[in-house]
């Protein structure tokens, strides 16, 4: 029986009433002596959310916020809209540094308005913006980017790379009119490798089965999060590998963010056995094994995956990264240290450091 623990609600400046009534869940995780835990190295989390304030989306003017799908979220910890809340969270589960994603923003990406869309995006990329600046080397905010116009979608990367941003978000799940095979986003690819900033997919979001909401109960709930997420993540890396994308612009990276793992190492290899059978015979768009292309180019998150985890001791260590996903439901505060060690525990200290700091300060050219 693995060992567990009930996470408890530690938020900095959550009222009594509130802990009180906080879902509480079951996590894995090693037990460690206090101090042993207070000494263990900081760790960089690379899928970590923030919760934008409504009153945000109201700046919209009228006739575009209209256009703003009608998305509800659980109530968040006072940390995920105030910076210096956050700062004691990070301290009290022994995180250093956070990659921050958007929560409501996710669920822009799937809305087809194009004008509400750019401008929804610009007003969070300032928001975000702001609140790194609170502490910059804590907080590492990503820009989000509307892509219809790809000209327009590279200027606001670079205005979010000009204000400190790292990366690009992009939707994970395309409008079907512009697969990520479809030579609309070579500019984009290009402006990416050039600046040295990856591409960036986070699940849900896009044209997915969460558009418009997740109204899904019972079995087609667990399909939904389990089979067709996945689904997402496997067709967009296939689309980026067999595109040839990677070969075009060597210097692009991409990160599959809060994906998971574990079906990582599967995949690829069946793509190798098959690239391998056809490359012969087929008009195939790359000329290396799809592995020896997600070894040089992708990276993953990891946050609860024991399978994924065991594999690396002989895969992953220089592609994958660890993450709190704060303040979901799934987050690993307050106990990242003891989960982690779950995870990690056997491996040997420059790999831990790897995946738990160091691929995410390279990857984001993080100031260490």
């Amino acid at each position: 029986m693995e060992p567990s623990f009930v996470a408890e609600a530690k938020f900095a400046g959550l009222s009594d009433m509130q802990s009180a009534a906080w879902p509480r869940r079951t996590l894995a995780g090693v037990m460690l002596d206090p101090d042993v835990a207070a000494r263990m190295p900081k760790m960089i989390s690379t899928d970590a959310h923030v919760m934008e304030p409504d009153e945000l989306w109201r700046e919209l003017p009228k006739c575009l916020q209209e256009h703003l799908p009608k998305v509800a979220f659980r109530n968040s910890p006072p940390g995920a809209t105030d910076p210096l809340l956050r700062l004691q969270d990070q301290e009290t589960d022994g995180v250093e540094a956070e990659v921050l994603f958007p929560n409501y923003g996710m669920a822009l990406f799937g809305i087809e308005h194009v004008e509400t869309q750019q401008e929804s995006f610009k007003l969070y990329n300032d928001w975000i913006s702001n609140f790194c600046k609170t502490a910059p080397k804590n907080f590492y905010g990503v820009p989000c980017v509307s892509v219809y116009d790809i000209d327009a979608g590279i200027k606001e990367m670079h205005r979010g790379h000009d204000m400190g941003l790292k990366g690009a978000m992009l939707w994970q799940v395309p409008d079907p009119r512009l697969p990520f095979t479809d030579p609309h986003y070579e500019k984009l690819w290009a402006a990416c490798a050039e600046a040295n900033q990856p591409v960036i997919c986070h699940i849900l979001t896009g044209h997915s089965y969460t558009k418009g909401g997740m109204a899904a109960r019972g079995r087609e709930r667990i399909r939904n999060a389990v089979n067709r997420k996945q689904d997402d993540s496997a067709n967009t890396l296939f689309d980026f590998i067999f595109s040839g994308a990677f070969d075009r612009h060597p210097n692009l990276k991409l990160l599959l963010a809060e994906s998971e793992i574990g079906w990582l190492p599967f995949l690829l290899q069946q793509w190798d056995y098959y690239f391998e059978r056809f490359r012969n015979t087929d008009d195939l768009p790359i000329s290396r094994r799809p592995s020896e292309i997600f070894n040089e180019h992708v990276y993953g998150t990891f946050l609860e995956d024991y399978v994924g985890t065991r594999a690396f001791p002989w895969w992953g260590s220089n592609n994958c990264m660890w993450s709190n996903d704060y303040p979901h439901f799934n987050m690993t505060f307050p106990h990242s240290r003891e989960n982690v060690e779950y995870h990690l525990q056997g491996l040997d200290e420059a790999k831990r450091k790897l995946l738990t700091r160091d691929n995410a300060i390279k990857l984001f050219g993080l100031d260490r």
